[in-house]
């Protein structure tokens, strides 16, 4: 098997791992990275030779744009007490109790190097916090933190990073510097974000086809990335910059067709970026195994105690951290999202794992240092980061699951039925007040008028079916089931005019272009 040839079992394993997780309750990134891990054992399967400064360029951006598209400016904003508490200040505390017990644990490893394991290891994944949250239908007030520690630790974990890298090959650190360089990363990541996001709105708008603008907004993301780490920039919080101004400033809501489009493409992109990403992570196995040949029981020792600080600092971190926020919360008006229960806490505990930021840190660690020694212990410093990440992976990827049901922490799906009727009431309300607005300009025909009227309602009983419990209940099921009747006609009718359409493509002179463009043309009437 080639490079070529594994790169197709990851993308078909990663289609395969979602109806597969969906089918056993298990989530597909850990079913990607236990894949990885038996191809990184298998003899015919060579070793990944991608090299460790692309990964992240390569992989991060449309994975952090892909997840920023679920979510909100105002949602961060509102919960920005609780993202700061885990993203930033958990970040620096996970960091300094890694170092402290690495430095000590591992004989000869510099201050500077375990610095830089501790950064490495301290950000959960974004991508596997919320595939696997969104999976376990967890209450949105979890997933919304979990989404905004994961997108923001990141920022936040790279830099202490770089920091430490660059301490330990020059052999100087100097904590003012450090602290400079931290606060002109972000506002050149912000100001690359903005101009970026800015540019490709107007951009957009130009483009006018939802195919050219699907693709820009592959493009953009990496092109965010890249122009902020050529700026000494951060490059992930470039790309969350970006992404969040395009989602609260391009979204025109008549632009159906490229909402659509958009929308099905990033979840592709979204399923195969994810797989690959995780599979990589089992595949890398090969180096971890090299790495510790002939001293097993010593380095895994060493893996044991770092994981079991990364873990047990971030429960210790969140107790204090959640009992603060509720006070917060208590004292002031503000909307935000906090856990509301010990079981929601343990919930949102348990979820943090390590996924591909780590890996790629970890690889990206330089061989040499500025004057052509060896960097310390980077061996052990890599064999450690892959144990914390598969230890968190797969041990707490695969028993989240169990902990949730266990716990019996679920979505409050009352709330949520409950807020999807009020904005059915309002998509309806506002049709009916454009349709008011229209009989002040035109004269319509009395029986235009009222069938008009009838769409309106049916505008947001086709959201929520319960909308219709306010007004008449007889009256609303008989729409109702008129309704299901006139769509499953319609829907007959439609399916009749596609199939003609389709048997015209295979005639003598047709021609296939306008075959399509007829055929869009019916796909997309189907789904109004």
């Amino acid at each position: 098997m080639d490079q070529l040839a594994l790169l197709f079992v990851l993308l078909l394993g990663a289609v395969v791992s979602v109806p597969v997780g969906d089918r056993f309750g298990l989530p597909a990134p850990v079913l990607m990275t236990l894949l990885g891990i038996v191809l990184a054992v298998a003899d015919f399967v060579p070793n990944v030779n991608v090299p460790p400064d692309l990964i992240l360029p390569l992989l991060l951006p449309p994975l952090l744009y892909a997840a920023v598209r679920r979510t909100s400016w105002r949602q961060f904003a509102a919960n920005r007490r609780p993202i700061f508490l885990l993203a930033v200040a958990l970040v620096f505390v996970t960091t300094l109790c890694v170092a402290v017990v690495a430095n000590a644990i591992v004989p000869g490893l510099p201050v500077a190097a375990a610095v830089a394991l501790g950064a490495l290891v301290a950000p959960p994944d974004p991508v596997a916090a919320t595939a696997v949250a969104g999976q376990l239908g967890l209450p949105r007030r979890l997933v919304s933190i979990l989404e905004g520690e994961g997108l923001f630790n990141d920022v936040t974990a790279i830099v202490l990073y770089h920091v430490a890298v660059a301490a330990a090959v020059s052999g100087e650190f100097h904590a003012g510097r450090a602290a400079l360089d931290l606060v002109l990363s972000a506002v050149v990541a912000v100001a690359v974000g903005v101009a970026l996001g800015w540019g490709a709105n107007r951009l957009l708008d130009l483009l006018g086809d939802a195919t050219l603008q699907v693709g820009l907004t592959l493009l953009v993301p990496y092109a965010s990335y890249v122009l902020a780490e050529e700026l000494h920039g951060s490059g992930v919080l470039a790309v969350l910059t970006t992404a969040l101004f395009i989602a609260e400033y391009a979204t025109d809501p008549d632009d159906v067709l490229t909402r659509l489009a958009g929308h099905t493409f990033w979840d592709i992109v979204d399923t195969l970026v994810t797989g690959v990403a995780f599979g990589l992570i089992g595949l890398e196995l090969h180096n971890a195994i090299r790495t510790a040949s002939g001293r097993w029981g010593e380095m895994l020792g060493w893996a044991a105690a770092v994981l079991g600080v990364v873990v047990l600092v971030r429960l210790a971190w969140l107790l204090p951290a959640t009992w603060l926020t509720k006070r917060l919360h208590a004292k002031r008006d503000h909307d935000e999202d906090i856990p509301m229960s010990w079981r929601e806490t343990v919930v949102m505990w348990w979820s943090g794992m390590r996924g591909v930021a780590s890996v790629a840190l970890a690889l990206a660690i330089p061989l040499k240092t500025d004057d052509g020694s060896a960097f310390p212990d980077r061996d052990e410093i890599v064999f450690v980061a892959f144990g914390v990440i598969m230890g968190t992976l797969v041990l707490q990827g695969l028993t989240l699951p169990w902990l949730v049901k266990r716990l019996g922490v679920q979505a409050d799906t009352e709330r949520e039925k409950a807020f999807e009727k009020e904005l059915a009431v309002r998509a309806a309300k506002a049709a009916k007040r454009r349709l008011r607005e229209i009989e002040k300009a035109e004269e319509l025909p009395e029986e235009l008028s009222e069938q008009m009227l009838r769409r309106a309602f049916e505008i947001g009983v086709r959201i929520s079916p319960e909308m219709g419990e306010e007004e008449r209940r007889e009256a609303h099921d008989m729409r109702v089931r008129r309704l299901k009747r006139m769509r499953r006609i319609q829907g007959e009718l439609l399916s009749a005019a596609r199939h003609e359409v389709l048997a015209a493509r295979s005639e003598a002179g047709a021609d296939p272009e306008i075959v399509d463009r007829v055929l869009r043309h019916l796909d997309v009437r189907s789904l109004r």
